[in-house]
């Protein structure tokens, strides 16, 4: 059985707590992340937030923004898929006003953070369909290696790690952001 975007509404109607995406006619259930990556993404947002509202350059959301993506699986570009990034980015020009719905485009930037039963693989090739698809900066950070891997389509991968700085010149001139600060704090 294939389902659709308005079955996973439906779905969400009846499990207003489940977080789920729809993959190629798959609903899939997305258990909650573990403490330390849902924190590194809240940082991240906050770092990002703190930029761009500033200059009204964009939108930033977390986990639970649904984006609407064509399915390029079998080349069947009427099929559509609803996908989750940890954290987004859609400039502006792109969405002047938010919507209280899912929207139908594919972010700027798209973040994935490993969460501790992720695997590696499915998370790099959710963020080489977002790229295929015109995101133009993916990036993956793994909490277990203290890295940050920065993709961009027909690219080679840069792998950034502390004493290093997160820069993302194509979408946000001027932003930096010190690869230990993503990091959650160790209190004494």
């Amino acid at each position: 059985m294939s389902f659709a975007i308005t079955d996973l509404e439906q779905l969400q109607t009846e499990h207003p707590e489940w977080q789920m995406e729809l993959v190629e006619g798959k609903i899939i259930v997305m258990g909650p992340s573990d403490y330390e990556s849902e924190e590194i993404g809240a940082r991240l947002i906050t770092f990002l937030n703190n930029w761009v509202m500033s200059r009204r350059l964009g939108r930033i959301t977390g986990s639970s923004a649904g984006f609407i993506i064509p399915s390029i699986e079998d080349g069947d570009l009427e099929k559509r898929n609803l996908r989750a990034p940890d954290v987004s980015f859609v400039k502006a020009e792109r969405l002047k006003k938010t919507k209280r719905d899912f929207v139908e485009l594919v972010p700027d930037l798209m973040v994935e953070i490993k969460s501790k039963s992720d695997r590696i693989k499915p998370l790099e090739e959710k963020i080489q369909l977002f790229l295929q698809l015109g995101s133009v900066v993916g990036i993956l950070i793994d909490p277990d290696k203290l890295t940050v891997t920065v993709y961009r389509l027909n690219q080679a991968p840069v792998i950034l790690q502390n004493g290093d700085t997160l820069i993302l010149p194509d979408l946000l001139s001027g932003w930096e952001l010190a690869i230990s600060e993503l990091w959650p704090p160790e209190f004494e």
